[in-house]
């Protein structure tokens, strides 16, 4: 990271932007703890609005600072100061304090006001314990003897049970239950990937906006706050555009294999990947490193899936299919007032409108592909953070908080713009001997 030089001012419109998107902040923090019906969301709020308030208040000294002329001398005159501000009060003291706060037991009630996790924490918790007692992650409706509820789904492919195995295996007492509670293990994959990514691109400077996207977005912060699985997704995610740009073809396929079989929401990414996989061999034939990637994305998918789904088709077909498409027993309740959700709202035959509308927008973006291929890493995220922007904005049933996957990725790709060289030396005349 790059924090600012000591006796420097900072630029007038730079400091300038950052009390601005921090006043941003507050604001959505603020009215989040007095408005939201979410008990989580409201303690986050109380707390973010601690950290945006630090962080605006920080930004507003730099600004006068540099309207003056006056030179911010040391430490304190970083614009990581913010970023700092904000890791602190909206992420890391609300974690903690709603993990505390769900020991008191709030889990699987339909009563909002009183979670202290979002329901796809305890989904996800409760999937590992299936897995390990019955071979599959999902509830077999026929089971259960009555008429299912949303919160009886488990919406996310097989690998995301991972995540709630340490619960699974080592909770059962007050202190293990809050140390196993899946939103560290969330938390904890979303750091491991973002520095593996970090090391793979040679250890590039950080642009601070670049962290406001990715970190410092009260999407992001939220996110780690209440929930959590979302950030270890896009985590992953990132980790493969980095080992694409660092030339393992083979490891790519791999870990994206792990990203589509956690959430099929990234499976668009399958198709950037493969053409900047292709664009970016070096020393082998591009067909060769494509195959290698596409090899290691299939085998692994089929790996990880089969097992599940044989262990009880229906059930696999209900939860991973039919449920996330609309077509379940139980309707899915995501329905954030994004456009596509909007226009099947109020709009005559909306549904077949919105989905006509992801259609040319995957026809665009197989277009740009094709004219445009990806010959960066930087270029590749942009184009993964626009398709899936588009894909959450248009699709008829969705949910805000899903924005924080393209806000990440941009955040990444101005990251991953600022590396230097990736590749490692070529061995016996090939890029990466060793990423099959």
């Amino acid at each position: 990271m790059a924090p600012a030089r000591a006796g420097t001012a900072h630029p007038v419109r730079v400091v300038a932007w950052d009390l601005v998107f921090y006043l941003g902040c507050f604001a959505f923090a603020l009215g989040t703890a007095l408005a939201s019906e979410f008990y989580g969301y409201r303690i986050w709020g109380n707390f973010a609005v601690a950290g945006y308030g630090l962080a605006a208040a920080h930004s507003a000294w730099l600004t006068i600072s540099a309207r003056r002329g006056m030179q911010t001398d040391g430490k304190f005159g970083s614009r990581w100061i913010g970023i700092g501000a904000v890791v602190v009060f909206a992420m890391c003291a609300p974690l903690a304090m709603l993990v505390i706060r769900r020991l008191t037991g709030t889990d699987w009630l339909i009563t909002p006001f009183s979670w202290a996790a979002q329901p796809e924490v305890w989904v996800i918790e409760r999937s590992a314990d299936l897995l390990l007692r019955h071979g599959t992650p999902y509830v077999d409706f026929a089971t259960l003897g009555r008429a299912p509820e949303v919160n009886d789904y488990t919406p996310y492919g097989p690998a995301m049970t991972v995540f709630g195995l340490p619960r699974a295996l080592l909770g059962g007492n007050p202190v293990l239950n809050a140390l196993t509670d899946a939103r560290w293990m969330f938390a904890l994959a979303a750091v491991i990937c973002a520095y593996a990514s970090w090391r793979l691109l040679n250890r590039p400077r950080i642009p601070v906006f670049a962290a406001q996207l990715a970190i410092a977005c009260p999407l992001t912060a939220l996110t780690w706050a209440v929930a959590g699985p979302d950030l270890a997704i896009v985590g992953l995610l990132v980790l493969t555009f980095a080992l694409a740009s660092s030339g393992r073809p083979g490891w790519t396929g791999f870990v994206l294999a792990l990203v589509i079989s956690a959430k099929l929401i990234v499976a668009p990414a399958a198709a950037v990947l493969a053409v900047f996989v292709y664009r970016r061999a070096r020393g082998e034939n591009p067909w060769a490193a494509t195959g290698r990637f596409a090899g290691a994305l299939a085998a692994t998918t089929i790996a990880l899936h089969l097992p599940v789904y044989l262990a009880n088709p229906a059930a696999f077909t209900e939860h991973v299919i039919r449920f996330p498409l609309g077509m379940g027993t139980v309707r899915s309740p995501a329905a954030s007032p994004l456009p596509g959700h909007l226009i099947k709202q109020f709009v005559p035959a909306g549904t077949a409108i919105s989905l006509v509308l992801v259609g040319l927008a995957a026809v665009a973006m197989l277009i740009w592909l094709a004219r445009r291929p990806p010959a960066t890493g930087s270029a590749a995220l942009t184009r993964t953070a626009v398709g899936l922007g588009a894909l959450i904005l248009l699709t008829p049933a969705t949910r805000y908080g899903y924005l924080v996957y393209p806000l990440v990725l941009l955040g990444a790709a101005l990251t991953f713009r600022d590396s230097g060289p990736t590749a490692r030396p070529p061995r016996n005349g090939r890029a990466d001997a060793t990423s099959s």
